[in-house]
Order: C-alpha cells, then sequence, then structure tokens
C-alpha cells in the first residue's frame, strides 16, 4: 500500500491548540495555552521535508489558531519554498490589513473563516466569544481588499439548519470563492451538543437541499463529513467529486504534538511522525490499511450499493460504536 497506490492528497496539521475562542463544536477543545509538547519549528521543518520527499498534498494549516503560532510564516514560507500548496484555516479574530499582507507574501493560497450563523447573534453564541461575528466580517473584507482568496466553512448542527440559505446567501455576499458545509461530528467540545446533531432523516433532508444550492452553479461548494451527499450527487445524476470519507485514503491529520490520525475527527493514534516520519506512517499503518479495504467495512455500509463513493463518516461511526469499520449511523438509506 504505498503512495502510488494511495496518493496523499491533503494534510490538515494542527500546528497548535491555542486558541482565543471556546466554540461549542470545537474538535480539538482547543482553548489558550500553553500547550505542552507541541512541535518545534525545526521539527515542522522536518515534517515539511518529509512530506515533499514522496508527495505533493495541500497543506491546511490549522488549529486551534494558528495565527497564535510565533514562527507560522516561518512554515508557510517553508512550506512553499518546497512547492506544497498551503492554505491556512483561521477563525477571524486576529486578521488584520498587516497580518493579512504577511499571509499573502508568505505564499498561503486561500484562507478559511468560520461562519456558523446568520447573524451576530447566531454565529457569536456558537463561538461563545462576543464579536466574532463582526470580526469574522472585518476578516473577510481585509481578505478581499487584499486579494486573497477565501472561503467559508459552516458546521450545521440543530442549532443552525434553519439559516442555511441566509448563511449561503451571506457566503456569496461577502465575496468568498468558495463554501464548504461541515456535518457535526460529536467529539472533542462537540460532545457537548450530543442531541443536536441532525436525526439520519433531517440529515437526509438537508443534503438534498445542498444538492440543490450547488446546482445552481454560483459558488464552488463541498459538503464535508457527509460522504452520503454522494450517493446524493449520483442519484440526482451528477459525478461525484469525491470518494467519499478521505480518511486514511488520501487524507491525513497531524496533531500538534505529531500524532498521525486518519482525520481530525478520528481520534485514533497511528503512530507519531516526531518518530516514525510521515512516509512510513502513511504506507505501513494498519489503521489506515483497514479503511483502505473497504471490503472489512461492517453493517449496512459494507453491504451498500455506494460503498464506493460513499464508505460513510468513519469518526461517527468510531464515536457510535467504537468501531471505525461499523455502518454510518446517520444514513437512512438502505436496511437499517
Amino acid at each position: 500500500m504505498g503512495e502510488r497506490t494511495y496518493p496523499l492528497r491533503i494534510v490538515a496539521w494542527e500546528l497548535t491548540r491555542n486558541c482565543n475562542l471556546v466554540c461549542i463544536h470545537c474538535r480539538a477543545s482547543a482553548a489558550s495555552g500553553p500547550h505542552e509538547g507541541e512541535l518545534s519549528t525545526g521539527e515542522c521543518r522536518k515534517i515539511i521535508d518529509d512530506i515533499a520527499g514522496f508527495s505533493s498534498p495541500t497543506m491546511i494549516l490549522t488549529g486551534g489558531e494558528p495565527l497564535m503560532r510565533p514562527d507560522l510564516f516561518d512554515i508557510i514560507e517553508y512550506g512553499q519554498s518546497k512547492a506544497l500548496r498551503m492554505v491556512i484555516a483561521v477563525n477571524g479574530t486576529l486578521v488584520d490589513e498587516n497580518t493579512a499582507g504577511k499571509l499573502k507574501a508568505s505564499g498561503i493560497r486561500r484562507v478559511s473563516l468560520s461562519i456558523d450563523g446568520k447573524d451576530m447573534q447566531s454565529h457569536d453564541s456558537f463561538r461563545a466569544v462576543k464579536g466574532s461575528f463582526d470580526a469574522v466580517m472585518n476578516a473577510a473584507r481585509i481578505l478581499l481588499k487584499t486579494g486573497l482568496p477565501f472561503q467559508v466553512n459552516t458546521t450545521i448542527t440543530a442549532l443552525n439548519v434553519d439559516e442555511i440559505d441566509d448563511i449561503y446567501s451571506l457566503t456569496r455576499a461577502l465575496g468568498a470563492v468558495a463554501w464548504h458545509v461541515f456535518l457535526l461530528v460529536p467529539v472533542g467540545r462537540g460532545k457537548g451538543l450530543k442531541g443536536k446533531e441532525l436525526s439520519a432523516g433531517d440529515y437526509e433532508e438537508v443534503l438534498h437541499h445542498l444538492r440543490e444550492i450547488e446546482k445552481k452553479n454560483e459558488l464552488e461548494m463541498k459538503v464535508t463529513c457527509a460522504p452520503h451527499y454522494y450517493r446524493i450527487v449520483s442519484e440526482d445524476g451528477g459525478v461525484p467529486q469525491s470518494a467519499g470519507c478521505l480518511a486514511g485514503k488520501s487524507f491525513m491529520f497531524i496533531s500538534h504534538r505529531g500524532q498521525a490520525q486518519p482525520c481530525g475527527y478520528l481520534e485514533i493514534n497511528c503512530g507519531n511522525v516526531r518518530e516514525d516520519g510521515v512516509k512510513k506512517i502513511w504506507q505501513d499503518s494498519p489503521i489506515y490499511g483497514e479503511l483502505r479495504d473497504i471490503s472489512s467495512y461492517r453493517g449496512k455500509c459494507g453491504g451498500c450499493r455506494y460503498l464506493k463513493i460513499c464508505s460513510g463518516c468513519r469518526a461517527r461511526a468510531y464515536e457510535a460504536t467504537g468501531d471505525y469499520r461499523e455502518a454510518e449511523p446517520l444514513c437512512s438509506y438502505g436496511a437499517p
């Protein structure tokens, strides 16, 4: 199972757990640090060397809030020098004109901003800090002025599902180049939202609605942590733009301490890049091997005709059952 068969296309790299917000759905339960054991600048350079030596993935620099890391621009510039596509996910509160200019000059190709509500009241309650909505609106204006492309990420829960159309309209009005919609995986601080996930039936309804929005072709759209969206696209006569859940197949997550995981929501230790290196873990991890062997998937996922283009959210299956090869719990397709 080398990189030839399973090319590493995306790395989400949690550069720090430090954050100035305490969002209610945060995968990382990020908060202001210090957080012990974070990767040093030298270790980050070594990781970039390792990755660039065998693949050329998009590098998503995330956190926490990566702008709270003092050596951030050194890391971006080093990745850029190795011809890696560097993008960054920020919460918007620390973006001013100087920072936006430095992000662009250092080689960042795209910034993602999170908007989880249609207005101040909705978004700020999600982010648990007053003023965060105004901050992200300001960040969008600054990035637009700087000429740095940005996308909007939105996490859908029962709390904001009725605001989907308004958030989409706001995303377009801000001048974003893309809208990435995430369906809640209740891990980390998001466990406090148990019961605020959508039901399987509502989930299906939302995905059909998102498909109708995408068909307008007004904005680049990606539905994330909802692999059965691609079954809906296929049923609708479209061509799926992804092979469902990418965890461990073309996607790797690296934690602030160097732990490799299939994705940020599937918190299973697949090795530490400090000791083992990225290439060895990607090629040899037994967990990645099991995730790639979709014939080993259980329950209704295992017998589903859409297994290849969906395969279910492995993190949601793990959270619900303790087995990442079990059936996706929030899928209403096929037999129960």
